[in-house]
């Protein structure tokens, strides 16, 4: 399964019912092709970098889906019909994810390699050994 996110834009003239009801609908259309919805992440109301169609705001959605990427083109379909989505935009995530995590696998490995040398200061190991010394004699 793929991981997507859709974000598009409704005009900023829709009613607070209506934009639930365009969210569902559009989550329904994902959920009926087979995708799953994962997430819905309502960011508000926001200004756009520029007008589109004399609007100069917008209330932007996120939807997170899973799926094979047949039901994106479904879901893109609709919303280019639908007149209060001003804009939308489908970027695939899940290669983005997998990289983020070896990244930061990495990094905690590194950070791993590193917390014994920087504890180390000159001297510890011989401090070690006499202390071990210390104790096998008190153990005979």
């Amino acid at each position: 399964m793929r991981i997507y996110e859709v974000l598009f834009i409704i005009a900023p003239n829709t009613e607070e019912g209506d934009i639930n009801a365009l969210i569902s609908q559009i989550s329904d259309v994902a959920v009926n092709q087979g995708a799953t919805v994962a997430k819905v992440d309502r960011m508000g109301r926001r200004k756009l970098a520029y007008p589109i169609k004399k609007f100069y705001e917008g209330h932007y959605v996120v939807l997170t889906l899973e799926g094979t990427g047949a039901e994106i083109a479904e879901i893109e379909r609709r919303m280019r019909v639908i007149d209060a989505i001003i804009r939308y935009l489908t970027v695939r995530i899940d290669e983005d994810l997998k990289r983020a995590d070896k990244f930061r696998a990495r990094r905690s490995e590194r950070a791993a390699a590193r917390a014994p040398r920087s504890s180390r200061r000159p001297g510890a190991a011989a401090a070690i050994e006499v202390e071990e010394m210390i104790e096998e004699e008190e153990e005979e």
